[in-house]
């Protein structure tokens, strides 16, 4: 998931970091005694913070589990947290200070691929693992322009690609629509990746796209694009952005009579989308994503009720994928025998079939999992368990 945030500066301001923390040896002084540390680059504050707060419960309930044991014979891991504030340039900022600061031996976040792919350039000269939860964008760990994979970057999710793909699927396949709308974040490459494989796939299977719009995030009135919209009559509605825009366009849209289906990606997955939305606007809508709470699987069973238990509420998908993070970073080092940041990574790569609350995990040569997805529905307001997509 991502934003872009003057992007281009950022990744200026990443070369030179580089520089800076090439061969430091990163947090290779992240073993203090007994006790290792690791960073969490987590949208904390900003427009995304329930991305980043689900995020660090997910990891605070996975180190409570890893600790009861420990690794490398009873060492304890210990977090340290830096805030993106849903913004890329921070993300740079905080992954620099996390490294030659904190002197982490691994990093898990952020979320947002816009912040993965700036900040990646600090943590790849330093080579210190990175792995996001959320970042789904295919330049997360595979340079665009070289196309070469970046070794000390990680993800836990899917890529966009598939995830277009699937919501392709289930709205020609299940919802039978022929004629979509899309409503897309034109400041996130995010919301124009999906947007980009959701059109290709759609019209393989038939449908025809109407219109396609976009605005800007941040924006809050939506309904003279909105009439727009409804002029083209459309029967399905596509808009792959966050959810506090999202909740906006729902609302806006059902007040003006726009009764149509329409779905997201993850990007729709906070408990915020609701009360934005107001749970009668949200009848009729889906989004695709990494995991349920529903899902009837022992470990995910045990992690919802140990999540509840702690926060008094179901674990979303920012929990889920923040608390397999964490067990695959401790994997990695138990693996690799060491706490080591370049120890660390060739372990990380060679991980096969971990099994997390979100589904197995094996990386392929991009250091992408192969997983499932799911489609959430919202009705009354909850999200729930509509389908799952086999890749």
């Amino acid at each position: 998931m991502k934003r872009v945030t003057k992007l281009l500066s950022v990744l200026a301001a990443g070369a030179v970091f580089m520089g800076a923390l090439t061969g430091c040896g990163g947090g290779s002084k992240g073993a203090d005694g007994d006790t290792i540390k690791v960073g969490g680059l987590l949208e904390m504050t900003g427009g995304s913070a329930s991305f980043g707060i689900s995020g660090k419960n997910g990891i605070d309930l996975a180190l409570k589990k890893i600790n009861e044991k420990g690794v490398l014979g009873g060492k304890k891991l210990s977090l340290v947290v830096a805030d993106t504030k849903s913004e890329a340039s921070e993300a740079t900022n905080g992954m620099q200070k996390l490294i030659s600061q904190d002197k982490v031996v691994a990093v898990i976040g952020p979320n947002q691929s816009s912040a993965v792919i700036a900040s990646g350039a600090i943590n790849n000269g330093a080579k210190v693992v990175d792995i996001t939860p959320m970042g789904t964008n295919p330049d997360v760990t595979v340079d665009p322009k070289t196309k070469q994979v970046k070794p000390y970057s990680f993800r836990t999710c899917f890529i966009d690609p598939f995830q277009g793909t699937v919501m392709a699927s289930f709205a020609s396949n299940e919802l039978k629509v022929k004629r979509a709308a899309i409503y897309i974040d034109n400041t996130s490459d995010y919301a124009k990746g999906l947007a980009q494989f959701f059109k290709e796939n759609f019209v393989k299977n038939g449908g025809q796209v109407v219109i396609e719009e976009a605005y800007l995030q941040k924006d809050t009135d939506f309904k003279s694009t909105l009439t727009k919209i409804k002029a083209a009559q459309p029967d399905f509605i596509y808009i792959p952005g966050y959810y506090q825009e999202v909740g906006l366009i729902v609302k806006q849209a059902r007040e003006m009579g726009i009764t149509v289906p329409m779905a997201g990606g993850d990007g729709w997955d906070s408990a915020k989308l609701p009360e934005i939305a107001g749970k009668a606007a949200l009848e009729n809508t889906f989004f695709s994503s990494l995991y349920s709470p529903d899902d009837t699987s022992d470990l995910n069973k045990e992690f919802v009720a140990e999540y509840k238990k702690a926060y008094n509420t179901n674990p979303d998908v920012f929990a889920a994928l923040a608390y397999d993070s964490t067990l695959l970073v401790a994997k990695a080092i138990e693996d690799a025998g060491s706490a080591d940041p370049a120890k660390i990574a060739e372990a990380m790569a060679k991980i096969k079939g971990f099994k997390g609350v979100s589904g197995e995990v094996t990386f392929n040569e991009q250091h992408n999992p192969i997983k499932s997805a799911v489609i959430i529905e919202h009705k009354d307001g909850k999200q729930t368990f509509k389908t799952k997509v086999n890749p």
